[in-house]
């Protein structure tokens, strides 16, 4: 079972543009799309989609219609009291798949509010294989929240994957001698801004990218899967590096392209899957969400994971190097 935390949730409304964006122009729509989601969401939506048991945690009024959308998609969510209102993020996406993102904020939280969500976490974490932590956190959490929510999870059982950016997850890799997740899910530009790399390298260069995501596990992480776009995935573990190049995709809209691969690899540990395995689902799944519109969340049926090529990365690639965080 996944246990989900989306302690900011969304409702994700998809502008597909019929031409390229232009700043001050009037603009037409292809089509439009709503749907709640967050990247915790997303990985439950995926999860009910292959048919696997998944809790999603979030804030939100138990008669809000997102949380009975969510509810009419089969998926079992557990609106804890929120601050207030569900925000929205709206996409733009052009017809060559460039998208561009306009988030808000979210509400304002209370250490109360926090405390609700990271309970009903942790209460339930007995009874789940992975618990992932995952989005951007609302206005008025502490940055190192996550981090915390790690350390309250260790003695739970449950493995925690953990997919953040920005000052949370400076903070988690911050203390990762005392709060290691089993998995992060960086990003080529996060990976740099926690290692001190050059980010257009990393995204383009899978064994740089390894050796940046090595930083992360030789300082406590079980597992780092770096997402590089069109450049595929690199998967590092203590035991080794490898890395995955995508099919051929018509990319239509990278909007949950990153969490479709993060439940790909979690299903594949699910399944009893070899890292490289892991690593054959994750793009399989990133990939087919890519050639999706708006924030649809593939199925099984859309994956072609025999096409995706997997190759182990030199040992040199992947030696612990020094870590530089701020």
């Amino acid at each position: 079972m996944i246990l989900t935390l989306t302690p900011n949730p969304s409702i994700d409304r998809t502008v597909a543009l019929t031409t390229e964006l232009q700043r001050g122009a009037v603009l037409r729509a292809g089509s439009t799309t709503s749907q709640g989601g967050g990247k915790g969401v997303n990985i439950s939506r995926a999860a009910v989609a292959a048919g696997v048991p998944t809790i999603a945690v979030l804030p939100a009024a138990q008669e809000d219609p997102f949380v009975l959308d969510l509810l009419r998609d089969g998926i079992d969510c557990r609106p804890e009291l929120p601050a207030g209102p569900v925000r929205v993020n709206l996409t733009l996406t052009e017809p060559d798949g460039t998208t561009t993102k306009i988030n808000e904020p979210g509400a304002v939280v209370s250490g109360i509010d926090l405390d609700r969500l990271a309970d009903a976490v942790v209460d339930r974490a007995s009874v789940a294989r992975w618990v992932v932590l995952a989005g951007s956190l609302p206005p008025g959490a502490p940055e190192g929240w996550y981090a915390d929510l790690v350390g309250a999870l260790r003695d739970t059982g449950a493995s925690v994957a953990v997919d953040t950016s920005g000052a949370p997850l400076v903070a988690l890799a911050a203390g990762l001698e005392e709060h290691a997740p089993q998995l992060m899910k960086p990003n080529g530009e996060e990976l740099a801004s926690l290692t001190g790399g050059d980010a257009d390298a990393i995204e383009a260069d899978p064994e740089a990218a390894a050796q940046a995501a090595q930083v992360l596990v030789s300082r406590g992480v079980g597992a780092v899967l770096a997402t590089l776009g069109g450049s595929g995935a690199v998967l590092v573990t203590s035991d080794g590096a490898w890395h995955a190049t995508p099919p051929p995709t018509v990319v239509v809209s990278t909007v949950g392209a990153g969490d479709s691969s993060l439940f790909g690899y979690l299903l594949g540990s699910l399944q009893g899957a070899s890292p490289p395995e892991r690593l054959r689902l994750a793009v399989a799944y990133g990939s087919a969400a890519a050639a999706l519109p708006g924030t649809t969340i593939p199925t099984p049926a859309h994956l072609r994971p025999e096409l995706v090529e997997v190759r182990e990365l030199i040992a040199q690639s992947v030696r612990p190097a020094t870590a530089r965080h701020h």
